[in-house]
Order: C-alpha cells, then structure tokens, then sequence
C-alpha cells in the first residue's frame, strides 16, 4: 500500500468573481449570437461564484497568440509549482534529499524540458530525482497521479513521491472562436495547483493520511470526441460534449461496481466521496448514477463553487478539504475523476492514523 500524507494548493494570482467574467463575455460575444443573454446563463446556472486565473480578467479582452499564451503558462506553471512543491515538502517536515520520484500532471500548456525540471533546477532539487510528466489527462489527471504515484510506491515501499498537478485553463481561452463548446468552457475552466506527498508503507515519518489500498484506470473505447483538446493553429481549442452528463449516467455505475466487487465492497460502504466536480450536471449525475444525496457531494460542490473546474488539480482540492476534516479511523471511501478518453480513475482510500 502507499499513503496519502499531505495535500497542498497554491492559488493562481488572480481572483475573479462570475459576475465579472460574464460581463467580459457579453462584450466579447455578444454581436455573434442572437441569443447571448439565453446563453449567458450557463454562467450563473453553473453555482460557481469565483475562480482564479493566470493572468487579470483585461489580459483576455485581447487576442493572443499561441507563443504569447504558451509562454505565460510557463512562466506561471513555475513560480505555483514551485511554491506548491515547497510548501508541500516544508509541511511534511520532509527534505528535498529525501524525495525518489516527481510526478507533474498538466494539460494546459506545453514545456520541453517540462515543468517538473524546471522546478527541480529552481528549488535546486538533487538531479537523480525520477521524472515522470504526464500530459493529456485532463480532468482524470489529479487522481492518475495519485495513482501512479502508489504504483511506484508499491514496487519501493520506502519511497516518497511528489505528484504536482497543475493547470492553467484559462490560458487556452479562444476569443475568436465562437463555439457554444468555448462559451460552456469559459464558464467552468479556471486554474490551480495541487501538491501532494505520497509514500510507501515502509517510508519514515508520520504516515497518518489516506492509504491507498487499489485503484483502477478505465478507457472507454472509441470516445476521443467526448472531451479533450482540438489542436489548431492558434492553440488549445475545447473539446466537450453534451452528452457527458448521460455517459456518466450510463457508464460510471457498471465501472464502479467491477471496481467494488474486486475490493469485496459496496457502493453503501463509500464513506468519502471524493469525486473530482467537472461541473454542476456532472455532480447530478454522479448523485443520479450512484443513488447518492447531496450531503455526499458537498465538498466537491464547494470546491466548485469557490475554484471553478481546475481541471486535473480539482479533486486534489477536493481530496485537502477531506483530510483537513480528520475522518475517524477506518473510515473508508472512493477518490475518482473522470477525463478525456473517455476515461475514468479510481482510488479506493482509508484513513488511518500512526506515527513512525
């Protein structure tokens, strides 16, 4: 097993309240639809109330290119990483000597050599460190990190890993394109990073946190346009269908019950729901599918509310909330997140308390 020890997030710079955003929009798009008032609210529908982003809300009246917006999400994936990374390490009273692996999780911007290596030369990080980037998960990345992270830590038990995700998403914003897709995204899309440290069972120190006992990673077959990017010549351009609030419906439930039965478990035995929250119909379908209240998702909820859809950091925030409320010991439940692919990711997580 691996465990959990410690989540941490570092904001983008930038707050935004909606309402803000929405007049932005109207400006920006209102003489291409007919409808744009109908349209606009999405953006209150949506229950989110603020967001944060890479650059201030007049930084997106203008158009940008690729290399321009590239760029500043190097120059910010840096500078939060890095203080995420810092911050996570400095929390966990763990030195920067005693890390074996760096797993960075991004969608939202491209760096050769990635970002991890630039935080490692800026943190002056020791150099036999692993790299492991991982790009194009998107919404699923967050708990793919994780994930991969206690993969390593089964195969060292002694390890201790470092999974920082991060994602500007406001960055890919497309001003020209008039899409209802782009519209729906700027609704959602916002920034963040999350750092969490991850260990194996025979690492040194405090391991009170999540254990992570199993995971599994889903692909659904031939879905590549579900959700992802469309790569054209001035950048990222989003890809989301209408349709995921009922592929959620149809699909999650048959691939959590095949993740149960591996574990001898029920959906009645999932305690924490800690789901990454795409968006307020994904949340309903979730309750839908799952025959879950409220109640269940309500820290998903406030994290959406508060940050908007951060993409692959967003259940890392959600995962911090969890953890910070200090579960009984025991207690037992299920992180999840769902991305392009289409594909899905699976933790089952219990929380236990023990001082080495």
């Amino acid at each position: 097993m691996s465990v959990i020890r410690k989540v941490v997030t570092e904001n983008a710079p930038y707050h935004v309240d909606q309402n803000e955003i929405v007049q932005v929009v109207r400006n920006l798009f209102g003489d291409h639809f007919d409808d744009i008032e109908r349209l606009l609210r999405v953006f209150g529908n949506g229950q989110i109330e603020g967001r944060y982003f890479a650059a201030p809300l007049e930084w997106f009246e203008e158009e940008r290119g690729l290399e321009e917006k590239n760029k500043l999400y190097i120059e910010q994936a840096v500078s939060m990483g890095s203080r995420a990374v810092d911050r996570c390490l400095k929390e966990t009273a763990t030195h920067k000597d005693e890390v074996d692996a760096f797993i960075f999780v991004s969608s939202s911007g491209m760096s050769t050599p990635t970002i991890d290596a630039r935080i490692m030369n800026e943190l002056r990080m020791p150099p036999h460190i692993k790299r492991l980037p991982i790009w194009g998960l998107g919404c699923a990345g967050g708990a793919a990190g994780l994930s991969r992270a206690h993969d390593y830590c089964k195969a060292y038990p002694e390890a201790k890993v470092l999974v920082l995700c991060l994602e500007l998403c406001s960055l890919t914003f497309q001003r020209s394109d008039i899409s209802k897709s782009n519209l729906i995204g700027t609704s959602l899309f916002s920034d963040g990073s999350a750092c969490a440290l991850v260990t194996g069972e025979d690492a040194d120190g405090d391991d009170t946190g999540f254990f992570v006992h199993e995971t599994q990673s889903t692909l659904m077959a031939d879905s590549e346009d579900v959700m992802g990017w469309d790569v054209k010549d001035e950048g990222l351009h989003v890809i989301f269908s209408r349709d995921i609030p009922r592929i959620i419906e149809s699909w999650l439930k048959p691939n959590l019950d095949q993740f149960l039965r591996k574990l001898d478990k029920k959906t009645e035995d999932i305690k924490h729901f800690i789901a990454h929250p795409g968006g307020k119909k994904v949340l309903a379908a979730y309750e839908k599918s799952l025959a879950m209240g409220s109640e269940e998702t309500e820290i998903p909820r406030n994290v959406l509310r508060d940050f908007g859809n951060m993409s692959s950091p967003t259940v890392l925030y959600v995962l911090k909330e969890f953890m910070e409320q200090q579960p009984n010991e025991g207690e037992q439940g299920l992180l999840t997140a769902l991305g392009p692919g289409f594909s899905s990711e699976m933790l089952w997580l219990e929380w236990r308390e023990k001082s080495g």
